[in-house]
Order: C-alpha cells, then structure tokens, then sequence
C-alpha cells in the first residue's frame, strides 16, 4: 500500500520534527498507546506541508527511508531532529494543529489571526515551546508574542508557542485575600505566588510582565483549563489556532471532549 509521507512538528512533552507514514489520528494514537516509547501524558503536534524544506533539516535524506514494514504497516516514525526545531519551521507551513488526550483522542484546530482583545486587566499564560514559563501579564496575545520573541528581551526565543489560561487572576486575588484557603487554580503553584505576581505588577507601572514559574505544568490541568486555544510567535507574526466551544467538541469530538 502506497501510503502517504506526511511531516509532524511535535510540541509538547519534547520539540521535535518528525517524518511519518501515520495519519494525524494514528499518530496521535501511536505516542499515547502505541508506542514502546509509550508517554503518559498530553501530546501536540502540528502537521507541517510535506513541501516545507530548511537546510537546518535534513529532511529530503530522511523521507527516502520512510516506507513501510516489511509486512506492509505504515512507518509510524523516523525523527529528522529534535533541536532547535520551531525556530527553523516558517510559519507559512504549518496546517492543523493537534492537541491529544492522555488516552489517544485528537481535537485538530485550524489556523487564524491571533485576536488582539484585551478581556482581563491581568492574564495568566503558559509557554509550551522551547520555554515553558507560567507568566502573568498586562499584554495582549499579540504583545506578549512579541514581547517573548523579542531580541533585545534577555528571556525571549527566535520563536514561541503558548496559551492562555482561563483564569480570572483579579477575582482569585480578591477570593484569595477573603480565603487564604482558596485553592490554586494552578496545581503545583501556590496561590500566594500568584498574589505577590499581581500585586508586583500594580506596584511598579512600567512592569508588564512577572513570571509565576518555570515551569508552565501542562500536564497538571486539564484542556477545559485553556482560553480560546494555542498561538504561535515569531518575527512579528502571530498565529492563532482556536478552539471550538465546548458543545461543539462534545457534539462532533465526544471521546476527546471525555478525556480532555
């Protein structure tokens, strides 16, 4: 059978550019259940176009020896790298978005333009890859993507993907300081961090960003825990992948939505 040779950008737990025979089900399938590398644990990936090509990458060298088994199943993967990845993959190539449950269930989420709204005085990110700091910040997606591949920023990379956490940090503060036994909505991050995060950023004005930690514990929460969906800096550029509401992931993705 002549299957098709297809690219994967894995994002999370580990960056990495992935040459593979698999559809973007099975290989989602393939990392949570499948594998002898078997994780436990969310994955993501973006499928990138079979077309894309950075000398970074030795991917035409790679694609020759993609072919099925021996009994005729499909080559589930062969790794082009796993360094430096992101930084060398334009943007112009990327196409769905794949975020995978612990148990193999993929949500594929389309590319847009990152929205540049405002909702909250203060909100809650959590960078993926290569970072993967919990910041809390004044700016919008589109700044802070920006400001995170900024340069001239001592704690930036050529290139970012994160999310934004849907959590109200003023109304926590506000329960927190009525409370102090309000549980984080972070687990692993105590909500006096948070507290001190905020009240940081009201005391000195020409601070707009604080991080919380350096780790952003993608895995401690679950998908119902993310605002709007993921978003990809870099250059200038934003790209945002956008999620569905969650009645739509219930009525058309009901397995994923299960275990999200």
């Amino acid at each position: 059978m002549d299957y098709e040779k297809r690219l994967y950008m894995i994002l999370y737990p580990n960056e990495a550019l992935v040459a593979s025979q698999l559809s973007p089900e099975m290989f989602a399938r393939h990392y949570t259940a499948g594998s002898s590398r078997h994780y436990s644990g969310k994955v993501i990936f973006a499928e990138l176009d079979s077309t894309f090509r950075n000398d970074y990458f030795k991917i035409d060298e790679i694609m020759k020896v993609v072919v099925p088994h021996e009994d005729g199943t499909p080559k589930a993967t062969k790794f082009i790298s796993s360094y430096r990845v992101l930084e060398h993959v334009d943007f112009s190539a990327l196409r769905m978005l794949y975020i995978t449950s612990q148990e193999g269930y993929c949500l594929g989420l389309a590319p847009g333009a990152c929205d540049d709204d405002m909702k909250d005085h203060v909100a809650l990110y959590a960078e993926i890859s290569p970072m993967r700091m919990l910041v809390l910040s004044e700016m919008n997606k589109k700044d802070f993507g920006n400001y995170i591949t900024d340069p001239q920023n001592n704690k930036s990379a050529p290139k970012q993907f994160f999310t934004q956490l849907d959590i109200d940090v003023v109304d926590f503060v506000n329960k927190f300081e009525q409370n102090p036994f309000e549980p984080s909505p972070i687990p692993e991050l105590h909500p006096s961090t948070i507290r001190d995060g905020f009240y940081e950023l009201k005391k000195y004005p020409a601070k707009h960003n604080k991080g919380l930690s350096l780790s952003s514990s993608l895995d401690n929460f679950s998908y119902k825990l993310i605002r709007n969906g993921f978003a990809f800096a870099g250059g200038g550029e934003c790209l945002h992948y956008q999620f569905p509401d969650y009645k739509t992931i219930e009525k058309d993705h009901y397995k994923f939505w299960r275990t999200m």
